[in-house]
């Protein structure tokens, strides 16, 4: 019996939610996303919008060097509860959306659509049965204020309810879909916004029951306390299953049945993140509410379903936050150089697509601006850095889509120990973030850095497959080894490893886990003791993998690499992306030193000892071919020196 054989009987025996299996096949015909010059969030306040406008911004954006909008609803400018406006979801709304993808098109610019008004799903018409709920709730009470509808206060879908989500969906397409002709168009889900402590939905208590033989409705009230981590642990298990399957698979396939992609940000979600980026056609992180280093889970999850586009919501909230109505901290007086750090780590963490976060809807001379983004537009501080940066951004896009991704290690991401780990501590949580499921800070373990590795989870276990030559793979990832350093990790996801490891696939296991949840397997110990006694399986890396890592070095710059037929293209963000934080440094991008990093790169059986020059402001682009040669690629551009607040 070969490893798919054995593969398929797991799937069959384990697998709770089939979905697991079928969801993750998507159709590609939907996914060629073809723009590799930047897009921008285009906000258009709840008015009545001039299509003369929507011309002169479009025309404005070509000019700019963009490649396209991503159109989002939001409130009145102001919040003017008296504004004039066209009714949500109107003849006259749909009109202006149609003209807006029309003329984009002609003019050769992308055009996508947040789906709803504001960041979750939700409107005034969804009706109290079809909104969010929560454990001690019966009906929804949930509400969103500051949408197009403003001052009338609508209601958030359930997320976890798939028929809800459905009808929610016809009334959108209903409206959207004239939109939808011409160039494929996203459906765009901005990050999660759903407040989840106690999220619920009708007979999550019944299912939650069978699954794990208890009552969860009695611990509710106490699911966040001390000692009741285990149960904490079952709940967002199942939470995540409800969200994943009734949501973010859903959506997808809405979408399909349109002709349009999904493209989605699942950062923030009470999910297991890998399994959820896998489900959306383009997965999207955000920067710098996330750190760039969160971008290599969904551009792990991209490389490990084959998904060829990884985007970025760029710039939001740079140099700190400021809540509604703003203005932000330095808006309007932003620097392309600190914006060029963001971008370049962004890349360097497998992002290949940068949506401008963004630009305000305006009248030519117009002074509106939205209150928690980097302000493009005519009035803009760096107006005439930007052609330049964006060709910069759209050259470096297009190298980091050449080929296929290029991996040699998976990591097990720590899923289950951040369910088990409840909330971040005080220093570590922020206004909209409290729980350790959101994996804000979860960075690549240092020592596997050199290896370009990916996050993998048990659903990738799964998938992964060993051909007639030895070589494991999963989607585009190629896993020489599989390194786990976690606290917790569930019996399926440790018995996965061990049948991989009996193939043959070397494993660093740097510490002994432990079982997760309620549910204990009598056979865990055993099963780990199995694995630890398997020759290729050591606590040490350097004994289960003797061949040096891609890259060597010390204090290695962040790095991203495609292969092509030729050779490896590596980009190297330049060193000082590795000291970004939230909020930036306003100037943090100043310098007036080269740098230089001596390297060593292993490819195709070379050793070749090279030299990263880091002028300021820059990052390197090296082609490696098959015969060991170097040569670097020019992505020079060199923004105006910014100024410090200091000075």
């Amino acid at each position: 019996m070969n490893l798919n054989s054995i593969r398929i009987m797991v799937w069959l025996i384990v697998l709770v939610f089939p979905a697991t299996v079928t969801m993750q096949a998507q159709d590609t015909e939907y996914t060629d996303f073809t723009v590799a010059k930047p897009l921008t969030r285009w906000w258009w306040f709840a008015s009545e919008i001039d299509t003369n406008d929507i011309q002169y911004q479009l025309d404005w954006l070509k000019s700019n060097e963009f490649g396209g909008v991503e159109i989002a609803w939001v409130y009145p400018q102001g919040g003017d509860s008296t504004a004039k406006r066209y009714s949500w979801l109107s003849h006259d709304w749909t009109r202006t959306a149609v003209f807006a993808k029309r003329y984009a098109n002609s003019i050769g610019l992308a055009c996508d659509f947040t789906f709803g008004t504001l960041w979750p799903f939700g409107d005034s018409q969804v009706p109290p049965e079809d909104g969010t709920i929560f454990s001690d709730d019966s009906i929804s009470k949930s509400t969103m204020r500051l949408t197009w509808e403003h001052p009338v206060k609508g209601r958030v879908v359930n997320h976890l309810d798939r028929n809800a989500l459905m009808r929610y969906s016809q009334r959108l397409i209903s409206e959207l879909r004239p939109a939808l002709n011409g160039s494929y168009s996203a459906l765009f889900c901005d990050s999660w916004e759903v407040e989840t402590k106690k999220l619920w939905t009708d007979g999550f208590d019944l299912e939650f029951s069978r699954r794990f033989g208890y009552d969860i409705l009695p611990l509710m009230d106490s699911l966040y306390k001390p000692g009741f981590e285990p149960v904490y642990y079952d709940y967002m298990k199942q939470l995540s299953d409800y969200v994943l399957y009734n949501f973010y698979a859903p959506f997808t396939e809405i979408a399909h049945r349109y002709s349009a992609f999904t493209r989605v940000q699942c950062g923030g979600s009470p999910t297991d993140l890998l399994t959820a980026f896998s489900l959306v056609d383009i997965p999207e992180t955000e920067a710098m509410l996330f750190l760039p280093s969160f971008a290599r889970i969904p551009a792990s999850a991209a490389v490990l379903s084959s998904k060829p586009v990884v985007s970025a919501e760029a710039f939001t909230c740079l140099y700190g936050w400021k809540g509604w109505p703003g203005p932000g901290p330095y808006q309007k007086q932003e620097q392309i150089a600190d914006l060029k750090l963001v971008a370049d780590a962004l890349f360097a963490n497998g992002v290949n697509q940068i949506i401008w976060h963004g630009m305000p809807y305006n009248p030519k001379g117009g002074t509106n601006q939205f209150y928690a983004s980097v302000h493009v537009g005519e009035d803009a501080a760096f107006t005439q850095e930007l052609p330049p940066f964006n060709k910069y951004l759209e050259r470096v896009t297009t190298f980091m889509r050449a080929g296929k991704p290029y991996t040699s290690m998976a990591v097990y991401l720590p899923q289950e120990d951040s369910w088990m780990g409840v909330e971040y501590p005080d220093s570590l949580q922020l206004p909209w973030a409290w729980g350790e499921y959101e994996l804000r800070y979860i960075t690549a373990p240092e020592e596997t850095r050199g290896y370009q590795p990916v996050w993998i989870n048990q659903n990738f276990l799964l998938s992964i497959t060993k051909d007639e030559a030895g070589n494991f793979s999963c989607g585009d990832a190629r896993i020489n080894s599989l390194y786990v350093d976690v606290e917790y990790m569930e019996f399926e996801s440790l018995r996965w490893i061990m049948l991989l490891a009996q193939y043959g696939l070397p494993v660093c296991l740097k510490r002994n886990p432990a079982e997760p949840g309620t549910l204990m397997t009598p056979q865990y110990m055993q099963a780990l003791s199995s694995l630890k006694s398997l020759p290729n399986v050591s606590s040490s890396l350097q004994a289960i993998v003797p061949e040096p890592p891609l890259v060597e070095g010390t204090d290695i710059p962040e790095f991203w690499c495609r292969e092509t037929a030729d050779g490896l293209l590596i980009f190297f963000a330049n060193p000082k992306t590795r000291q970004l934080k939230f909020p930036l440094q306003y100037g943090q991008a100043y310098t007036e030193s080269a740098v230089t990093h001596q390297v060593r790169i292993n490819y195709h059986g070379h050793l070749v000892n090279g030299t990263l020059a880091f002028e300021p402001y820059q990052s390197v682009l090296l082609h490696v071919s098959k015969q060991g040669e170097i040569e670097p690629v020019s992505i020079a551009f060199f923004p105006s020196p910014p100024v410090t607040a200091e000075k």
